[in-house]
Formats: C-alpha cells, sequence, structure tokens
C-alpha cells in the first residue's frame, strides 16, 4: 500500500458544502500530516479577542507593544486555550514545530514576549486552538469531498485581509468556489 501524500506546508480549503460550524468557510494552514493524524491552524476567523489581551493574561509587558491592537485567531476546536503562532521567519525560539526552512509554528511564550517587544518574526498569526485530525480521519473527509488542498501561500496568509482568505486560497488552485456544485461523483 502507499504511503499517502503529506498534506503539510498545504492549504486545506472547506468546500461551500461542509456543514461544521467549526470548519465552515475556512483556510487551514497545515502544518503537520502523518499517518499519525494532522494538526492545522484556521487562518481566516479572527476572535473577538486582540494581542493585547492576550499580553495582558500572561503578564506581558506591552508598554511598547505595537502590536497590541492586532486580532487573535481561532485556529481551530481542539486545546482552544492554548496559543498558537504561525510565523515566518522560522527564527529560533523555544518551542518551535518546523513546517518548512522558513515557516514555524511555535507555542513558546518567548515568541509572544519578542513580538511585544517589535523583535519578533517579520510575519505572524497568533491563535488559540487548532485543528486536528486522529488517524485516518482527514483521508476520509478528503474522500467524502469536505475539503480542497493545494500549496501553502504565506502572502495569503500574512498580506490578504481575512475575509479574502478563503476565496483567494482556492483561487490560487484555478478554482472558483462560487461556482462549485453539491453534488460529489467518485471515479
Amino acid at each position: 500500500m502507499a504511503t499517502p501524500t503529506s498534506l503539510s506546508n498545504q492549504f486545506l480549503i472547506a468546500m461551500p458544502t461542509l456543514a461544521d460550524p467549526n470548519f465552515s468557510r475556512t483556510v487551514t494552514f497545515m502544518c503537520e500530516h502523518s499517518d499519525q493524524g494532522a494538526l492545522g491552524i484556521v487562518i481566516n476567523r479572527s476572535l473577538d479577542m486582540t494581542l493585547g489581551e492576550i499580553f495582558e493574561q500572561m503578564e506581558i509587558d506591552t508598554s511598547q507593544a505595537s502590536h497590541a491592537d492586532a486580532p487573535v485567531y481561532q485556529g481551530g476546536p481542539v486545546q482552544n486555550d492554548h496559543g498558537f503562532v504561525l510565523h515566518e521567519p522560522l527564527g529560533n525560539w523555544q518551542s518551535t514545530l518546523p513546517i518548512t526552512e522558513t515557516v514555524g509554528l511555535t507555542t513558546s511564550q518567548d515568541i509572544l514576549q519578542a513580538i511585544a517587544e517589535d523583535r519578533g518574526p517579520d510575519d505572524w498569526l497568533v491563535a488559540l486552538g487548532y485543528a486536528g485530525w486522529g488517524p485516518g480521519q482527514l483521508e476520509r473527509e478528503m474522500s467524502e469531498n469536505a475539503w480542497l488542498n493545494g500549496p501553502a501561500d504565506t502572502s495569503v496568509v500574512f498580506r490578504l485581509p481575512e475575509a479574502q482568505r478563503w476565496q483567494a486560497a482556492a483561487q490560487k488552485l484555478g478554482v472558483d468556489l462560487g461556482t462549485l456544485s453539491g453534488d460529489a461523483g467518485h471515479a
């Protein structure tokens, strides 16, 4: 049996018919995918919370923070009380999962302290929680046509407004989500 292709460093784009309220109209940046399961960060669903509130909760000095008004994202429904920072460049932080040679996912407080002090990575997105799938779960959902996938593009994550990310990620694949049918076919 062939080893499944990893979806790490891919966008997982919710099909228009995906009704799960956790993932309807979302784009997930896939950080890790193996036969043990998958982990990603939803990049287009901000919370009613600012980074300044996170700094305050973590007792990070914000007297010089220029990013206190930055949005915090709902990274997914799993461990939504834990923070995750998707960032570029990779850098050297205490707890980072390298996704590519330049992109990482960091869970340690040192990166938030650096962001507060304007010495963090050039580009970053702070999320609470992550999207997770058990062994075979994501593959099953893919076979049920719940998701599109394609290469991740950090310009979609870090340069586009949140409201444009779902359509833009699909357009990178040449797909117009507005023209897709809810009917699925299998060969």
